[in-house]
């Protein structure tokens, strides 16, 4: 396990785990990882188009069972957190204005600024509202579905590319690709994979993630790659319906960042 306790900043977090959907408000099929992990997670529009259908949950009260700051609570916090110290920072060097982010905890369903969130969506950031939306029970499906190692890096990692979608948000990219087809789609999200490299390699940078530990990340960004869903899914592979990119154009991405921890290489976009 990282060393996440050399981490002081705390990111805004909100807990709603446990508040009840509506009836009906969800389907039995729970998290649908079918649809690609979160293959919705990079096209703002497509994002939309779905979570507009879920009825949203009666409270965003979180249930007693999730009351008090828990271990996971305060991880995700402390991710946030770190991300915004180096966006913060990144901002700042070119005389821009950094906006944090919320983070969202929720089980099944929960009300948001792009009309609500569902588990079927996987995690996702919501530019209406500058929140990103997180069922940690996503992470089991990943593993359980996909062959992803798993673990607290590769979590981790899930939150620092969404992470990487508010920046592009602020920067006014995701409002400047105005195509919204699969080429435009890829090429968001190996940014925000870049992104989210470019925060991994700090931090290892730092000894917080112990060598070897990022192999939990690159297992991760490997399993939503659009080719391993699809050959999981339906036995059949065809990039002409790709919206993320490849597990090895996603791999790569991350790994750019990482090796480079410098935003300005995730050109992609």
């Amino acid at each position: 396990m990282a060393d996440w306790d050399q981490l002081t900043s705390r990111g805004n977090v909100e807990d709603r785990r446990g508040a009840a959907p509506l009836v009906g408000g969800i389907s039995g099929l729970g998290i649908i990882l079918a649809l690609g992990a979160f293959l919705l997670g990079g096209d703002p529009s497509q994002v939309l188009d779905l979570v507009t259908q879920v009825q949203p949950p009666i409270s965003n009260q979180a249930s007693e069972e999730f009351a008090g700051l828990d271990t996971y609570e305060e991880f995700a916090s402390t991710v946030l957190g770190s991300t915004n110290e180096l966006w913060r920072r990144e901002f700042q060097e070119r005389g821009g204005e950094y906006v944090e982010p919320r983070l969202v905890l929720f089980r099944q369903a929960t009300q948001s600024g792009c009309g609500g969130a569902s588990s079927r969506t996987g995690p996702h950031y919501c530019p209406a509202d500058n929140t990103i939306y997180l069922d940690e029970t996503f992470f089991d499906e990943l593993t359980a579905r996909y062959g992803a190692r798993g673990g607290d890096v590769a979590e981790a990692y899930v939150i620092a590319h969404e992470v990487g979608h508010h920046i592009q948000n602020l920067n006014g990219t995701l409002a400047s690709v105005s195509r919204r087809d699969n080429e435009a789609s890829i090429a968001i999200e190996l940014q925000a994979d870049c992104y989210a490299g470019v925060w991994a390699g700090g931090v290892a940078e730092q000894g917080v993630i112990a060598p070897g530990e990022i192999e939990e990340a690159l297992s991760a960004v490997a399993a939503v790659g659009d080719d391993r869903i699809q050959e999981q899914a339906t036995g059949q592979i065809n990039p002409e319906t790709w919206t993320h990119g490849s597990s090895a154009q996603r791999t790569e991405a991350f790994t750019r960042g990482f090796e480079t921890q410098e935003p300005a290489q995730c050109d992609y976009v």
